[in-house]
């Protein structure tokens, strides 16, 4: 049996983390999937994020505090040579560095690193850390979107090739459903339209141009906003002071996310940067018409027959794309393009298909 490991920096709600599980979920019957968290420990973990309770005893975390600390290579190396580790799978640059470089003395076959987005090297300094962990570390790279290893072969100033596995998501789990009934769950309004949006509540993810260009719109149409996040007090400020106090429903974390999105009208990612999201391609496949910023790989997670793609930090363009969404909604289904390209076990098996060639 193959032993699989993701390395993560941590397990709180997010892209990266919600992707790591689903390949635990989905991995072949012959591997034994385990994923390490550098940072955080598994009480609070489950505590902030209770969709880890029932893979407790295939995720280890090793409590590391902030900065840089060597030791924790050897560490590492020490864990995957006890767990036999076949395969080690890594996300973003700080994983990368630690489990890459124990990935090479403990002597795992095969090491594969996923990028998640490029803007985080337009930091010089994380961009030269970055190049000389690739060329010391030698992995099998992987970018989540086409735009995604584009840039990051542009920006490393790379030759060797970089694979594209795109995000998927677990269709069978987001499915469409009754509208109404999913109102109702949230207590939120019947008779009105609904603009949907999830994600950390970050300067990063956009919320606040969403806020403004819904001041642009008709009083029947409200916003829910699904997360946790540093700006939540900043933004109730904003509705406060725009008088959307009654128009803009807080709904904090949402663990039941399907009936989140089947409650909608129409899904809006505003992100000022993202990789590929799964928000969009999860509201796609509960049926719900999307509207995202063109930013990162965003674009690769709408479908191109009924989507809407929207200018990056434009609240005009945003507004509009809303209204002329609300107002002639397409006759296509989204749920088909995400069945058809950016379904979960498409992912997996992409993966898998990877750590047979080898890396």
């Amino acid at each position: 049996m193959d032993t699989v490991v993701q390395v993560v920096q941590h397990m709180r709600p997010g892209g990266i983390e919600t992707m790591a599980l689903d390949l635990v979920k989905f991995c072949e019957k012959h591997e034994k999937a385990l994923i390490i968290s550098l940072e955080g420990d598994r009480e609070s973990a489950i505590q902030h994020w209770p969709k880890l309770k029932p893979v407790s005893e295939k995720l280890i975390f090793l409590k590391k505090k902030p900065g840089l600390n060597p030791a924790l290579i050897y560490q590492l190396s020490r864990l995957l040579k006890n767990m036999k580790a076949n395969v080690v799978h890594t996300h973003h640059i700080g994983p990368l560095l630690y489990a890459g470089i124990a990935s090479r003395l403990s002597g795992v076959k095969h090491l594969i690193h996923t990028e998640h987005d490029a803007w985080h090297l337009n930091n010089p300094r994380r961009c030269k850390l970055q190049r000389w962990t690739i060329r010391l570390t030698r992995p099998h790279l992987v970018a989540d979107a086409n735009s995604v290893a584009i840039s990051v072969k542009k920006q490393l100033r790379l030759n060797k090739t970089i694979n594209v596995i795109h995000n998927g998501i677990d269709t069978k789990h987001f499915i469409p459903g009754n509208q109404s009934n999913a109102r109702q769950f949230f207590g939120l309004p019947q008779n009105v339209q609904l603009v949907g949006c999830s994600g950390r509540l970050e300067k990063v993810k956009g919320q606040k141009n969403l806020i403004l260009s819904l001041s642009q719109l008709s009083e029947t149409v409200h916003l829910a906003l699904a997360g946790e996040g540093s700006l939540e007090t900043e933004l109730r400020q904003l509705v406060k002071s725009l008088k959307l106090d009654d128009r803009v429903h807080f709904l904090g974390r949402i663990d039941e996310m399907p009936t989140f999105y089947q409650a909608l009208d129409i899904f809006c990612l505003p992100s000022l940067n993202e990789g590929l999201p799964l928000s969009p391609l999860e509201a796609q496949s509960c049926g719900i018409a999307t509207a995202v910023t063109d930013v990162g790989g965003a674009a690769e997670a709408l479908c191109p027959d009924s989507g809407k793609l929207i200018p990056a930090n434009n609240i005009s363009a945003m507004s509009s794309a809303i209204h002329k969404t609300l107002r002639h909604p397409s006759k296509i289904d989204p749920r088909c393009f995400v069945q058809q390209h950016r379904d979960v076990r498409l992912m997996a098996r992409s993966y898998t298909a990877i750590r047979q060639k080898g890396g």
